[in-house]
């Protein structure tokens, strides 16, 4: 079985989409520290040819509170959302696919419980389902885990507890582990390397690394299929670390 885990990230970019492809069971990293200016609450569309980056307010509370016990600032979100969707209509009203993709987005922003792991995942199966992705979910604060593993231990945990003999990874974690730790526990470690990608945006000069909002807005259901398959996984630790 091929397990992916990642944090849950806010409309993300398309390799986060291509892991959850790539594996039989993907799941949602929840018990972990919410960290501020990474990918959670916050993401990247088009806007007069160039990046924006959009963002989420969240409640204020301990930083040592995980994402599970994070929330959306009730006192901002639907100003926040209003700004959004305006900035949307504004950026992409003009793209082959606004109108369907408009109406997915809506629906997840009406999502009504602001609990950051709670919207978040729910953002990401509404996003699944509009793209044909049927993996199953599982959120790491719902297994039975040993407290106070470091990283590389937790994640090896998370596979035994599922059954996994192959662990996938997003290429920027390469750094983080090292294939002798898996290997000795019978689980094959790989790593997601998506294919430099180019797609229609409007006239301009393509801007990579946006919000999968983007990539939604400008494709096909069909297109979107094979851009889903457009990466490499590598295996040979010499090929990343070189």
């Amino acid at each position: 079985m091929k397990i992916g885990i990642m944090q849950p990230y806010l409309f993300p970019y398309l390799g986060y989409f291509q892991l959850i492809h790539a594996v039989d069971v993907f799941v949602i990293y929840d018990d972990v520290q919410y960290r501020k200016k990474g990918w959670i609450n916050r993401n990247r569309i088009l806007l007069n040819h160039d990046a924006l980056l959009f963002t989420f307010g969240v409640k204020r509370e301990s930083r040592t509170k995980h994402i599970n016990q994070r929330s959306y600032s009730k006192d901002t979100f639907h100003s926040t959302k209003e700004r959004f969707l305006k900035t949307l209509f504004h950026s992409y009203h003009d793209a082959p696919y606004f109108n369907e993709v408009h109406e997915v987005i809506i629906d997840i922003l009406h999502y009504e419980d602001r609990n950051i792991s709670k919207f978040n995942t729910n953002c990401l199966r509404k996003l699944c389902d509009y793209i044909h992705i049927d993996t199953p979910f599982v959120l790491s604060s719902s297994l039975e885990r040993t407290k106070g593993l470091n990283a590389e231990d937790a994640v090896v945990e998370i596979n035994q507890i599922l059954g996994g003999h192959c662990y996938i990874n997003a290429i920027g974690g390469m750094k983080l582990y090292s294939p002798g730790k898996f290997e000795e526990n019978g689980i094959e470690l790989k790593f997601l390397k998506m294919d430099e990608i180019t797609y229609y945006q409007f006239d301009g000069q393509f801007i990579p690394d946006l919000s999968i909002i983007d990539i939604l807005m400008f494709n096909s259901r069909g297109e979107i299929d094979q851009l889903l398959n457009n990466y490499e996984l590598l295996q040979n630790y010499s090929v990343y670390t070189e």
